[in-house]
């Protein structure tokens, strides 16, 4: 049986740059930290306004290095054709099976009518993830490897009346995060569209940072309750027993 590169954390999106925009920041700080992180994309991003998939691969690939991932897997169940459906499932539990991740990280699986948050792959790659993750701990189902059982799972591009769990401070992540968001030249520096992204991806990251009274933050929901020994982790003082 071949060997694949385990990794601590998995980010799972629909198209390439979509792992960058919602939790880039988290990556590098987590990578930073020494934790191995890897990038799944369900599509080649084939219906992007700009760019080719060829383009998009190699701009995911730069983009992928720049953020520290120690692995880039790029599937092809095609840009505004993601379906969760049974093979889908096994295809990602598959990954999930082969790189051990402790946490996952996915698109919220719910999206209000009309709403950017609500494309459909977006929606369809968190509920493929979420099905996934509990394929991968079935055995009898026709998948390689060995089962696995991930520790959680957190979801990014929440909509507006999604208020996050939990938002990460990316403040000295957001020079490296910003580098790896402009390696996606195609989308987000590209002249022939007329939105400003990188102007509103800031935006959004002052947003979250605001709550929790930092300049920068990604802000993320747990999909179900978690289980906590010692409240004081939640602080940042996991394990620091005070003096008496």
């Amino acid at each position: 049986m071949a060997e694949y590169p385990i990794v601590d954390l998995m980010a799972i999106g629909a198209h390439p740059d979509d792992v960058e925009v919602g939790c880039g920041g988290l990556l590098v700080k987590m990578a930073q930290r020494g934790y191995r992180t890897g990038l799944v994309y369900l599509t080649r991003g084939e219906m992007g306004t700009g760019g080719t998939p060829e383009i998009r691969q190699q701009e995911a690939k730069d983009a992928a290095e720049i953020l520290g991932a120690k692995i880039l897997a790029m599937l092809d169940f095609g840009d505004c054709r993601v379906m969760d459906n049974f093979e889908n499932r096994l295809t990602v539990a598959q990954l999930i099976r082969r790189h051990k991740p402790k946490i996952i990280l996915a698109p919220y699986w719910q999206g209000g009518h009309g709403k950017r948050q609500g494309h459909p792959d977006h929606l369809a790659t968190g509920q493929i993830a979420i099905y996934a993750a509990n394929y991968a701990t079935f055995r009898k189902l026709p998948i390689d490897e060995q089962p696995h059982t991930i520790k959680a799972m957190f979801h990014y591009f929440l909509p507006p009346e999604a208020s996050p769990t939990f938002v990460v401070d990316i403040t000295e992540q957001y020079e490296t995060w910003k580098k790896a968001l402009s390696a996606h030249k195609s989308q987000f520096l590209n002249p022939n569209k007329d939105k400003d992204y990188m102007w509103s991806l800031e935006s959004m990251a002052r947003s979250y940072g605001g709550i929790i009274g930092a300049k920068y933050g990604q802000g993320y929901v747990i999909g179900e309750p978690m289980k906590i020994e010692d409240v004081f982790c939640l602080i940042g003082t996991c394990g620091k027993v005070p003096e008496i």
